[in-house]
């Protein structure tokens, strides 16, 4: 197992059981904690300064995202980067997003159409920075954008649950430079149809977007 200096960054508005929890997440997501790396609590409790408690409890939540596998009479491990489990992620994501970008033609006011272009240049001053997680959170507030224009609250509640599932392929689509500009392109695709309320296009342009992913994502999974 590779040693990483962990670091707890103690956030005085979060329980002590959540800033772990966002500690190793991000550690997964980076790669600190490498898939098929089994998580032991001692030895992550040493390692960050805590008990034993908000170790479990933290493992528990990423279980349940699909970041940590439970192995029978083993223990916890970092699940590994599965090309079946983005398959089933992204068959959902694909009909969700393509229902929420139809509401959205629909229903954004001049304010959100807004909100939407302004999230489309802050996801090009991302990639003209480079930082492969900088570059995926403005991946994920400019489709957020999206599901609040939608003005459907249960639609946005699934959307927001599957993004957990779908961060760590997104960072690993977004780790490949050369698709990047390609990403660019395709989010002023659907902007552009938004605008125009062109609801057929915007659908098309979304799907186009997340089938992108996916071949590429399952690519990348392959030479693994």
């Amino acid at each position: 197992m590779k040693e990483h200096d962990l670091k707890v960054n103690v956030n005085e508005y979060l329980p002590l059981r959540d800033v772990v929890f966002n500690t190793l997440r991000q550690a997964i997501l980076k790669g600190e904690l490498e898939p098929g790396e089994r998580l032991m609590e001692i030895q992550l409790a040493e390692r960050l300064g805590v008990s034993r408690t908000p170790i479990r409890e933290a493992i528990r939540k990423l279980e349940l995202e699909g970041l940590v596998l439970m192995i029978p009479r083993k223990g916890a491990e970092v699940a590994r980067i599965s090309e079946k489990n983005l398959r089933d992620v992204l068959e959902v994501r694909r009909s969700l997003e393509e229902l929420a970008i139809e509401l959205a033609c629909q229903r954004m006011d001049d304010e959100q159409i807004q909100q939407l272009e302004e999230a489309q240049k802050a996801f090009a001053q991302a990639i003209q920075k480079g930082s492969a997680m900088e570059i995926a959170e403005s991946d994920e507030h400019y489709h957020d954008v999206i599901y609040q224009g939608t003005d459907n609250s249960r639609l946005v509640q699934i959307l927001n649950n599957l993004r957990e599932q779908m961060y760590r392929y997104r960072l690993e689509y977004i780790k490949d430079a050369d698709k990047r500009q390609i990403l660019l392109a395709e989010h002023e695709n659907i902007l552009k149809a938004v605008k125009n309320r062109r609801t057929a296009e915007a659908k098309e342009a979304m799907r186009i977007h997340i089938d992108n992913q996916e071949i590429t994502v399952s690519r990348n999974i392959r030479s693994l």
